[in-house]
């Protein structure tokens, strides 16, 4: 399957948008209970809230590792931002849910402390936004392949040009 990309480098952060067909409230669940991440990105344990950290198991990843994910700031429905760190560095993830006349937007952000890694990086986000789409609507869950490295080199010419 060719997967289009639709996310942009803009000046040294990763930025894709998504719209869902739904409540703002419901779609904040999506990004925000364990039970939901868990069927997209991984399930996560502890006590949630701003300044505190949970740990978040990449079910995705190699090895389905655990991850320390602090909270940075929390306002339900509509923006949440967390940071964590690995051996590339600080990862701070921002999501902003707009209402649009019964529809939600999903903004999501990611600054880069390595503008190099947006080859990287773009098309491993763009998977698992779609991978939240696919289970909301119900539908077969994309192939982490049809992404990478097939939308590296998009990633790349936005951040040289």
């Amino acid at each position: 399957m060719k997967v289009k990309p639709t996310g942009r480098v803009q000046g040294n952060e990763i930025v894709i948008e998504r719209m869902f067909d739904a409540s703002i409230e419901d779609v904040w669940k999506s990004v925000t209970e364990s039970e939901q991440t868990a069927k997209w990105f991984g399930g996560w344990r502890g006590e949630p809230g701003p300044g505190k950290t949970i740990e978040l198991q990449l079910v995705h990843e190699k090895g389905e590792p655990w991850v320390n994910i602090l909270i940075v700031e929390c306002k339900a429905p509509e923006r949440l931002v967390v940071e964590m760190k690995d051996d590339h560095g600080l990862w701070r993830i921002e999501t902003t849910l707009t209402r649009l006349s019964g529809k939600t937007k999903l903004g999501f952000v990611q600054p880069l402390t390595d503008p190099g890694l947006a080859g990287d990086v773009g098309p491993g986000w763009e998977y698992y936004l779609d991978m939240l789409a696919a289970v909301r609507e119900g539908r077969s869950l994309p192939s982490f392949e049809d992404y990478y490295p097939a939308l590296k080199p998009h990633y790349m010419a936005e951040k040289l040009g």
